[in-house]
């Protein structure tokens, strides 16, 4: 990006070149205007995040204390507050990102209405999502922007020099809201063909990495919820060759796919998978189907369905949907075949999903992959499914009584309690939750941490405490001492709701546009100037 000033120099080069035409254009305007909106397009952005995201990736492979973070958001204003506050608290957005959670765009983004996490949404409306992410990012970026431009011609007209140079500095150094997207595009919502061309929507709003999933599409469930079925590898595979051919024909040739499987609590598969010899893939993926021998033909009823495992003939378990059923404990054994061969194929890092947030789990599955692939990298789901203070709690209680300590004062199926919240346990299952990420991240191979659906849940609680208080005894001091009161003492900047919309933009633009004829908003009148 090249500075302010050799921008102002060169619009003022391509005015002098009109012989008078542009007249009216001022360069310094047209400079700023320019240095507001850095991104023209969506590819643009995936370009651009791509390399953030595969230079995090090798930051990590030599430091695992550099792993990334992300909320899941479900609006593109939801979006924009989060990284507003994140260059405000650590004034940079570096290994931040953003997570866009399909279960979050089912329930919130479909125009049937809210919908359970089973693709039942509409294909695009992720791809929709994306996009206005990004717009609301590079609004941020235009009113960050605007403020520092205000400064400016506040120091100039001061004639403080040292000001006006420190404030070109900081626009010159000025560090985008835009960062990586991590996008659910769920089992690919049909056939390879429907995947590759749902991707390129997504790659086309911004995104520079897909997570895809081993359901099969048409019966895809939540991976907190009971029903999974997963599909064949070779089904898989052709997916990730889709969205990874997406990606090439798109120009990001450092798109990132995550992998994710679901085979720890799915039981079932639609299909048993094509094989050609013993050992390969298909038939790695038989060996997990349950079954029983068959010792002679006349086992063999109208309509059964019988292959060939271990060496031996067995009937696969057939339930009434048609649907395969699974060795039970075989779901571990499939997921590290899952991750090798999505590793081997093209992906770029995986995600397992698991059933409670447990480090050494994680470890165990992720170091037999890691015997074959050794820079595996997991993105994992810090879920809200997940009961973390139980979890936690339990985790002590069971470690305690393992070593031997007594546990006597605690009874371990109700540590939800607020009788343990002060107890040592309690305090050290906080701690224990407080490092999960970078013990996980150090020990269990987790590159990217994301929370799914957490803005949901915000959303509801804020809610909630706001319209107790409101249709209550507090009337509007629920929202003054709760609400705008917290804005104006923690310096959130939408106390200036006009401003955050965009007013002052506009007003700059219309003064650019009429000269001294602009009617401005931003006036003596303007009620937001109550906030300084």
């Amino acid at each position: 990006m090249s500075g302010l000033l050799d921008d102002i120099k060169a619009m003022a080069q391509l005015r002098e070149a009109q012989g008078g035409k542009w007249s009216a254009i001022k360069p310094e305007y047209a400079a700023r205007m320019r240095a507001q909106n850095r991104f023209h397009t969506g590819l643009d952005i995936a370009r651009y995040t791509a390399k953030i995201m595969r230079d995090d990736m090798a930051a990590y492979d030599a430091d695992t204390s550099q792993y990334t973070q992300s909320l899941g958001c479900w609006h593109g204003f939801i979006g924009q507050q989060k990284l507003i506050s994140i260059k405000k608290h650590f004034g940079t957005t570096q290994r931040r990102y953003l997570y866009l959670s399909g279960w979050m765009v089912a329930a919130l983004r479909s125009e049937f209405g809210p919908l359970p996490d089973q693709s039942m949404h509409e294909k695009t409306s992720v791809a929709n999502l994306i996009e206005e992410l990004y717009t609301f990012l590079k609004q941020a970026d235009s009113w960050e922007l605007n403020h520092l431009f205000r400064a400016l011609d506040d120091a100039k007209a001061a004639g403080d020099n040292a000001k006006e140079q420190e404030l070109i500095s900081k626009i010159d150094n000025y560090e985008t809201h835009i960062v990586p997207i991590i996008a659910d595009i769920d089992a690919g919502f049909g056939n390879a063909e429907a995947t590759y061309l749902l991707a390129k929507k997504f790659i086309q709003a911004g995104a520079c990495c897909i997570q895809l999933e081993n359901q099969v599409s048409d019966e895809k469930q939540c991976g907190h919820q009971d029903g999974k079925v997963t599909v064949p590898h070779e089904d898989f595979l052709a997916k990730i060759n889709a969205v990874r051919y997406a990606f090439l024909e798109l120009g990001v040739d450092d798109g990132v796919i995550v992998a994710r499987t679901d085979s720890l609590g799915a039981g079932l598969t639609q299909k048993i998978a094509v094989t050609h010899e013993p050992g390969d893939l298909g038939d790695q993926y038989n060996s997990f189907l349950d079954g029983d021998v068959i010792e002679n033909a006349a086992d063999i009823n109208n309509g059964d369905v019988v292959i060939k495992q271990n060496g031996k003939l067995v009937k696969p378990k057939r339930l009434a949907s048609g649907l395969y059923q699974f060795k039970a404990g075989s779901g571990e054994d499939r997921v590290i075949l899952d991750c090798i061969t999505s590793l081997q194929n093209g992906a770029d890092l995986l995600w397992i999903e698991t059933e409670k947030p447990h480090v050494g789990q994680i470890a165990s599955m992720v170091n037999r992959i890691r015997e074959v692939v050794p820079d595996a990298k997991l993105v994992y789901n810090n879920s809200p499914s997940f009961n973390w203070t139980l979890n936690f709690r339990q985790q002590v209680f069971d470690a305690w009584e393992k070593e031997g300590k007594d546990v006597s004062a605690y009874q371990r199926d109700k540590l939800m309690s607020v009788e343990y919240d002060n107890t040592e346990l309690g305090q050290l299952a906080d701690e224990w939750t407080r490092n999960f990420q970078r013990d996980s991240a150090r020990e269990a191979g987790i590159f990217h941490h994301l929370i799914t659906l957490p803005t949901y849940h915000t959303a509801a609680l804020s809610t909630d405490n706001l319209a107790k208080g409101y249709f209550g005894d507090e009337g509007m001091l629920a929202y003054v001492a709760g609400v705008q009161r917290q804005e104006i003492r923690q310096g959130i900047a939408t106390v200036k709701h006009q401003d955050m919309a965009g007013s002052n933009i506009g007003d700059d633009h219309k003064e650019f546009f009429h000269g001294d004829a602009a009617l401005k908003a931003g006036g003596k009148d303007n009620t937001m100037n109550q906030f300084g």
